[in-house]
């Protein structure tokens, strides 16, 4: 469970990332350029996958 936070994590952090600036308008060609809302859901993505990151970096991983 512990590899699935941690790559959900991180491919939520990746997309958030390209969402954020596809909607800020850096990144052209899509229907989401220039878009606030999209840039507003790419930060509350990538702020998802970094909790899950993190959260999957401190547990321990099951009893030893």
């Amino acid at each position: 469970m512990r590899w699935l936070s941690l790559g959900v994590g991180c491919l939520l952090i990746a997309v958030g990332v390209v969402w954020f600036f596809q909607g800020y308008g850096a990144l052209k060609g899509s229907f989401m350029t220039g878009s606030p809302a999209w840039m507003w859901i790419g930060i509350a993505a990538a702020i998802v996958g970094a909790v899950l990151v993190v959260r999957a970096v401190r547990s321990r991983g099951g009893t030893r």
